[in-house]
């Protein structure tokens, strides 16, 4: 896991610069046919400093003897509690009042593995994500629908979509699918 120094700062309110950076996270996920190469960064929006970040299939999953089956929203999360040595659903005592969320793909509402949500993940932190910035919305590729945003919005949670980036976002998110 890198140290909290090593992460970057960049401007508060640079949206595409924060997107790049999950972006180059997503990247680091191994292409598969079966999933997305997602990438994430939770941030301290007041002051633009990284507080985690996380990409697909980087840490272990949530059951013994799952290989890493997470999703990169959910390894921001483990790092966070890791950090500070609590269990995940009680991060968001711990992060700043102005915590977002930076994924290069809309936060998953149903997983086919039967692991929990990003959304439910999302939603279980009790608003300490203020706002949500996404890259893309998820395609239909493996969940007919997802819902996501419309799920996190219904609990007061801002969603923005950061526009200008949807091309290279999707081709890196689907690096290994079959064509």
């Amino acid at each position: 896991m890198a140290s909290r120094t090593s992460l970057p700062t960049i401007r508060a309110g640079d949206h595409q610069g924060w997107m790049e950076y999950a972006l180059d996270q997503a990247r680091l996920s191994p292409p598969a046919p079966t999933k997305y190469c997602v990438g994430a960064v939770l941030v301290d929006a007041d002051k633009g400093e990284a507080l985690s970040t996380g990409y697909s299939m980087e840490l272990p999953g949530d059951r013994p003897g799952d290989p890493g089956n997470t999703h990169a929203e959910h390894c921001c999360f483990i790092k966070v509690a890791d950090q500070r040595g609590l269990p995940e659903d009680r991060i968001g005592e711990v992060l700043p009042k102005n915590t977002a969320l930076y994924t290069t793909m809309e936060p998953c509402n149903e997983r086919l593995s039967g692991n929990r949500t990003c959304v439910d993940r999302i939603l279980d932190l009790n608003g300490a994500i203020k706002t949500v910035y996404i890259g893309i919305r998820e395609p239909d590729t493996f969940i007919a629908e997802n819902n996501g945003i419309t799920q996190l919005e219904k609990a007061g949670i801002k969603v923005v979509l950061v526009e200008g980036m949807q091309e290279r976002i999707h081709e890196v998110s689907t690096a290994g699918h079959r064509i």
